[in-house]
């Protein structure tokens, strides 16, 4: 049907479908076994303030810790999540958000982790390396947009983004590995370079 002007007018049924928006996510979060917060960002306003958060990461961590299930519906938020030991990946969007793109995002966030964490995926372990679990989480999710669902690219790129870290911010292990490893090449050169 066309309406005054010349467009198409929308039937009922369409009018109960929001319009797609790249904004999928609102927020992502890791929780220990007691509900604490490891990590969480959230991507929009749904819980203005850090105590609103933290409000909604207890109730939610109260609702999940003990069910067998994997999704959930909470104050108006979709809530996909997974737990490890003593972790709890969440990821939540909207309502009427679609769950099969919410848990892509969960398992790219929970494999990449796993990947990052040679399969120890567990709190101390995650504690120790959070700034990598930091930048896999903006590698996955950006303003709520999803840029990336494949564990191993994200992986790749955290690598990518540790290894441009400055002198002064690396441990004496990561310095001495790059020493060796500059040390090693100058003697294969050097080694080729002679048997010329």
């Amino acid at each position: 049907m066309l309406g005054k002007q010349g467009h198409v007018a929308r039937s009922n049924m369409d009018a109960s479908f929001p319009e797609p928006s790249l904004y999928t996510i609102k927020a992502v979060a890791i929780l220990d076994n007691d509900g604490e917060r490891i990590i969480a960002k959230y991507f929009d306003d749904t819980f203005p303030t850090p105590k609103e958060q933290r409000a909604f990461e207890k109730n939610l961590f109260n609702k999940t810790h003990r069910a067998n299930a994997e999704i959930i519906m909470l104050e108006g938020i979709t809530c996909v999540y997974r737990s490890n030991v003593d972790l709890f990946f969440y990821v939540m969007g909207s309502s009427n958000e679609n769950e099969l793109i919410l848990a892509s995002v969960l398992n790219c966030l929970y494999d990449s982790v796993s990947q990052m964490l040679r399969k120890n995926v567990e709190k101390r372990a995650l504690m120790d390396n959070l700034d990598g679990v930091f930048l896999a989480v903006d590698e996955i999710v950006d303003g709520g947009i999803i840029l990336e669902a494949d564990p191993n690219a994200v992986v790749q790129r955290v690598a990518l983004r540790t290894e441009d870290v400055p002198l002064t911010e690396q441990t004496v292990a990561q310095q001495i590995t790059q020493k060796l490893t500059v040390l090693q090449s100058a003697k294969e050169q050097i080694k080729w370079s002679l048997l010329k």
